[in-house]
């Protein structure tokens, strides 16, 4: 019934079904693999956006070149913000929001230099590409928490003085006129003194692991229904073919000649009537 499955039609069919399996299969994985990458990220916003604080001397390693397992740590700082060399980072929006965010070198009382992101601004009416005001930060020392992101890649675009593409700390260290860490750059969590006006502060990052294993679940989904769908048709496919073959076999055996049936035999057992003339005959009537 299934020899039809060998044919170049069928084979075609399956080769097809197998190439959109696989497809199925690739895509499944890749959603997987994008929610192992979320996981991660939301364990490391788990186990260090809240934790204690570090002192600069045990994270300086950490600003020359960031773990990614200790992106979100919070490292505490002690120094002096260096307003001269304030730059304003382009194209970041928040909440859907276009609008821009406010880096500024700390200098620490150990002598090195890091860069700490003080919040958002919203884009400005008064002057096209610029907010409309940059809150200063405290003057004098001030003691700053920060939460430790890498330096982020350069987008090979220029800017306008004062402004920056994206926080790419190399870049922007060599237009300052003293060396700063590069490895890494601090996301404000609080200063003390604060400032009375302050960029807005950063939303916490979202720990929803969001719709992947759904998605890879639909995936794999979809590359066994493909092949339940094949043995669907195959089977229906076999089933006509059988009612086929039943239809033309009562054909051909409705259109062979008919034979004719026999006369029937002649009783040789004399009937009633056929003795009673015998006996008459037999006595002369």
């Amino acid at each position: 019934m299934y020899r039809f499955l060998f044919s170049s039609k069928w084979l075609g069919y399956f080769v097809l079904a197998l190439i959109f399996a696989t497809g199925c299969v690739l895509l499944g994985r890749w959603q997987m693999d994008r929610r192992a990458e979320t996981l991660a990220e939301i364990n490391r916003v788990v186990n260090n956006y809240s934790a204690t604080p570090l002192p600069f001397s045990a994270a300086k390693a950490q600003f020359q070149s960031l773990d990614p397992e200790r992106e979100w740590a919070q490292v505490e700082l002690h120094g002096s913000y260096d307003v001269s060399g304030q730059r304003v980072v382009r194209n970041r929006p928040l909440n859907g929001q276009p609008g821009y965010e406010v880096v500024v070198p700390l200098r620490l009382s150990s002598g090195d230099a890091v860069v700490v992101d003080r919040g958002w601004l919203p884009i400005g009416n008064k002057t096209p590409g610029h907010p409309d005001s940059i809150p200063a930060p405290p003057a004098g020392d001030v003691t700053v928490v920060v939460r430790l992101q890498a330096s982020e890649a350069d987008l090979g675009r220029g800017a306008v003085d004062g402004q920056l593409q994206s926080i790419d700390l190399p870049a922007y260290a060599t237009e300052l006129h003293y060396p700063i860490l590069t490895g890494a750059y601090g996301q404000l969590a609080s200063e003390s003194p604060a400032a009375q006006v302050m960029p807005a502060p950063f939303a916490k990052p979202a720990t929803d692991e969001g719709t992947h294993l759904s998605y890879s679940l639909q995936w794999f989904a979809f590359g066994v229904l493909m092949f339940v769908g094949f043995g669907y048709a195959a089977r229906q496919q076999a089933r006509n073919a059988l009612i086929d073959a039943q239809d033309e076999e009562e054909e051909e055996l409705s259109a062979m000649p008919r034979r004719k049936a026999p006369a029937p035999r002649k009783s040789k057992r004399p009937t009633a009537e056929e003795e009673e003339d015998a006996i008459l005959d037999a006595q002369g009537y």
